[in-house]
């Protein structure tokens, strides 16, 4: 690899961003392309599946056969919420990789015998998660039913490009909470990206069962890049 690729590569990584590298196997060639990018590339359905697996591997193309080495950043869950749900989704979305973040500034909640070996945070959203710099590769989740503490939270999130967001909460309290999130600035195309009642529709009435239905609906959205219920 050369150095000048490799260079731009690290900084794609450096900065959390994805980005692939192209192997012509017939020439040995190579060329770098950022995510950013990925659309308007010649072998752009190529790059967008690639992007979504996280796989590399080998393409056949009628102008010969490459190699896309693909770096994708290890996807990052943020919760609102020390609640029993969280409970179950903490440990369940770390077995699928994810770097798991637990907020909630209620500390009766929020303790570590709650939450073994997960990032806990015991402070307000809106303070902690501009410090988590989140990005394309965060999911979000708000799960404390408390407006005090997912609203900040979710108004933070809808200002980031993180590639998921959801909400829990019955349709009803979902649209108060869209009343509540317009009066302070967000616009309809924003609130839009929010998947509420959030997960899928399983019919789950446990915590474990809800957690199950919530990253079924992350993976669909990280994997198959569907667009968000309205």
């Amino acid at each position: 690899m050369q150095l000048a690729l490799l260079k731009a590569l690290n900084e794609e990584r450096t900065a959390r961003r994805a980005a692939i590298v192209v192997t012509a196997l017939g020439t040995g060639e190579q060329r770098l392309v950022k995510a950013v990018d990925a659309a308007k590339d010649e072998l752009h359905e190529m790059l967008e599946r690639r992007l979504r697996s996280g796989k590399s591997g080998t393409e056949e193309t009628p102008k010969g056969k490459f190699f896309l080495t693909v770096f994708v950043p290890p996807p990052r869950l943020v919760v609102t919420g020390a609640v029993h749900v969280s409970q179950e989704l903490a440990p369940m979305a770390q077995r699928l990789g994810y770097d798991v973040v637990i907020v909630d500034p209620r500390t009766a909640f929020a303790t570590p015998e709650r939450f073994a070996n997960i990032k806990l945070i015991a402070d307000w959203p809106d303070k902690v998660l501009p410090s988590l710099a989140i990005d394309a590769h965060t999911a979000f989740a708000a799960l404390t039913h408390d407006p005090k503490i997912d609203d900040p939270a979710l108004l933070h999130a809808l200002s980031k490009d993180c590639f998921y967001i959801g909400a829990l909460g019955s349709k009803k309290t979902h649209a108060t909470r869209l009343e509540r999130l317009k009066s302070q600035g967000a616009a309809d195309t924003q609130l839009s990206r929010i998947h509420a009642p959030i997960g899928l529709s399983i019919g789950a009435v446990s915590p474990a069962e809800i957690a199950v239905s919530i990253l079924a609906e992350i993976t669909a959205r990280l994997r198959l890049g569907e667009e968000p219920r309205k």
